[in-house]
C-alpha cells in the first residue's frame, strides 16, 4: 500500500550536471501541486527534442530550478485543477508544451502547468502520439502560419523535412494550399512525398539553390551556411525563417525578410493543431520510443541525428 509520504512523490529525470547523456538520472522528488490557474497532468508519454539535448549540455537559455528536470512535450490526463481553472477537470486527456523556455520537467510522472498552456489532447492519437506534438508541430505552425502567413499557391521550401519540426511543417504547409518542396536524403523521399510534398530534393547530392527558385517561403532547421544559401532561392517578397539561433539569421537583400522564431505555448495554436489532426491533415511520425528510464538512450539517438520524425518517453 502506498503510504502517504510516497503518494506525494513522483518519478522524473533531472540533470545531474551539465553535460553528456550519462548525466541523466532518475529520481525520486516531490510532486508538484497546481496553483491559480494551474492544472496537475499525470503524464502518460513525454516527447524529446533537440532542444533538451543542447539544454542538457550547457544549462544555456532556461530558467532552472533548484534541481533541474528536462522535458516539455506531455501528454496525459488532469488529476487535478488549481483555483480559476473553467476549461480542464479532472479526468480529461490533454497534451501540451509547459512554460517553455522555462524549466517544466516533463520527463516526470506528474507536470504542473498553466491551463492555457495545454488543450484537449486530439481525437483518435494515442498518448504517444499526441506527445510528438506540441513543440515541433507549434513551431512550424508559429512559422508558418503566424510569422509567414503561409497563402494558397504559394511555393514553401521545407529544410529537413523528414524530421520532427519538417515532418510537421511539410503537412501543415500543404493544408495552407501551397506548393510544398522538402529536402531531405533519398531514403526518406517516400516518406516526405506521402506527407504531402510536392518536390523532395536529395540534399547529399544536388545543391537545392541549384534545383529550385522562386520560393516565397523557406523554413530552415538547420542554420549556418544552409540559411544563407537560402536567400538565393526566395523571390521579391519571401520570407526566410530559420529556427537554430538569431546567430543564424542572414543579412537579407532588399524585398526579402529574414528572421528568428523561438515557439511559444499556444492554446490557440494547439487547438489548431487538433482540428487537423482530426481532419486527417496532420499526422505525427514517432520513429522511437523508449520508457522513461532510458531517458539517457533518447538523448544519445536524437544527438546522433537522421532522426526521422519524433523520439518520444513513455511514463506509465
Amino acid at each position: 500500500m502506498e503510504t502517504k509520504d510516497e503518494a506525494k512523490n513522483m518519478r522524473a529525470v533531472v540533470v545531474e550536471r551539465w553535460g553528456g547523456p550519462q548525466e541523466l538520472g532518475e529520481r525520486e522528488i516531490e510532486r508538484p501541486e497546481p496553483g491559480l490557474s494551474e492544472v496537475l497532468v499525470r503524464v502518460h508519454a513525454a516527447g524529446v527534442n533537440p532542444v533538451d539535448w543542447k539544454t542538457r549540455a550547457t544549462g544555456a537559455l532556461i530558467e532552472w530550478g533548484t534541481q533541474p528536470a528536462v522535458g516539455w512535450d506531455v501528454s496525459g490526463t488532469v488529476e487535478a485543477v488549481g483555483p480559476g481553472v473553467g476549461v480542464f477537470r479532472p479526468g480529461d486527456e490533454v497534451f501540451g508544451m509547459p512554460l517553455f523556455p522555462r524549466q517544466a520537467g516533463g520527463y516526470a510522472e506528474y507536470v504542473v502547468a498553466p491551463a492555457r498552456h495545454l488543450a484537449r489532447k486530439p481525437a483518435g492519437l494515442t498518448h504517444v502520439e499526441a506527445a510528438a506534438l506540441p513543440l515541433a508541430a507549434l513551431t512550424a505552425w508559429q512559422a508558418l502560419v503566424d510569422t509567414a502567413d503561409v497563402r494558397p499557391g504559394e511555393r514553401v521550401l521545407v529544410h529537413a523535412a523528414a524530421g520532427g519540426v519538417g515532418h510537421f511543417a511539410v503537412q501543415i504547409a500543404k493544408a495552407r494550399g501551397a506548393y510544398v518542396i522538402g529536402t531531405a536524403s533519398a531514403a526518406k523521399h517516400a516518406l516526405v512525398r506521402e506527407l504531402g510534398a510536392d518536390e523532395v530534393i536529395d540534399y547529399r547530392s544536388v545543391r537545392f539553390e541549384d534545383a529550385v527558385s522562386d520560393v516565397d517561403v523557406v523554413l530552415d532547421g538547420i542554420g549556418g551556411r544552409t540559411a544563407e544559401r537560402s536567400l538565393r532561392v526566395l523571390r521579391d517578397g519571401g520570407r526566410l525563417i530559420t529556427l537554430p539561433g538569431p546567430d543564424d539569421v542572414p543579412v537579407a537583400r532588399e524585398g526579402v525578410r529574414a528572421s528568428w522564431m523561438l515557439v511559444e505555448p499556444d492554446h490557440h495554436g494547439l487547438r489548431e493543431i487538433a482540428a487537423l489532426v482530426e481532419r486527417g491533415g496532420l499526422k505525427p511520425v514517432v520513429e522511437t520510443v523508449l520508457p522513461l528510464a532510458q531517458a539517457a538512450k533518447a538523448h544519445e539517438i536524437g544527438e546522433q541525428g537522421g532522426t526521422t520524425g519524433k523520439i518520444v518517453l513513455t511514463v506509465d
